[in-house]
């Protein structure tokens, strides 16, 4: 399992950061959660997050790419904070051979 954030660096292009379980100390406020099946091979161009929200793989695998060209593959378990809000954002394609199943829960 990894704790990963993606945010607005200081050029506005989108980056990766890992993060610690504890980088978060308290409770977060959220508004709800979405259970999501994406269909295996899905894949949706340059897009900033719709929202500041937590993204959690249930099962499947996905790729975030980023404008540096570099790939970040998340799988089950594996938990994306996506603060990318602004800009060009990322790409996302299901790259497992079953739909990816996820977590979406907004913040507050």
């Amino acid at each position: 399992m990894s704790i990963r954030r993606i945010f607005n660096g200081s050029d506005g292009r989108s980056e990766i950061e890992e993060l610690s379980a504890d980088a978060f100390g308290s409770m977060l406020p959220a508004t709800g959660i979405q259970i999501r099946s994406t269909p295996a091979g899905h894949f949706m161009d340059w897009h900033p997050a719709p929202r500041r929200q937590f993204v959690i793989m249930l099962a499947g695998e996905m790729e975030i790419g980023l404008e540096d060209g570099s790939v970040h593959t998340f799988g089950p378990g594996d938990v994306l904070l996506a603060e990318d809000v602004t800009g060009r954002g990322h790409t996302r394609r299901v790259s497992s051979a079953e739909p990816r199943i996820s977590a979406t829960i907004p913040l507050g």
